[in-house]
């Protein structure tokens, strides 16, 4: 069932229409003036993926562009972005993730403490 997007050329606003018949005896009017002045608009589309297409598009080094491994939030960024390209939620988790990631590169709460992170034990 296609989707029609049609112009009114007496008040300029877009809008769309599920044809459920023949576009042939389709004859639409505009949602808002009610006018019966419609230019049929180019539809966006988009066309699913193969596995092999999104796997090269992940190999594709712009996709690491704006990747910074000492950010926390920019590896989260970008595990969000391969998890959605490869069609699977990253969740919430990781948001948190990378929020504690961030504050024990601080040495903020969360973080090891200093004799832990030397390997110093006191005795």
């Amino acid at each position: 069932m296609p989707i029609y997007e049609y112009l009114c050329l007496k008040c300029k606003r877009k809008m769309s229409f599920l044809v459920m018949s023949s576009p042939a005896s389709f004859r639409p009017s505009c949602k808002f003036c009610k006018s019966g002045e419609l230019e049929q608009q180019f539809s966006r589309f988009a066309m699913p993926k193969s596995d092999e297409r999104r796997m090269e598009s992940l190999a594709n080094p712009s996709s690491l562009g704006g990747l910074d491994e000492n950010d926390p939030s920019s590896v989260a960024r970008w595990m969000k972005k391969m998890g959605k390209e490869m069609g699977e939620e990253v969740g919430e988790d990781i948001d948190q993730l990378a929020e504690e990631a961030a504050q024990e590169a601080a040495g903020g709460p969360g973080s090891e403490d200093s004799s832990a992170a030397t390997g110093t034990d006191e005795l």
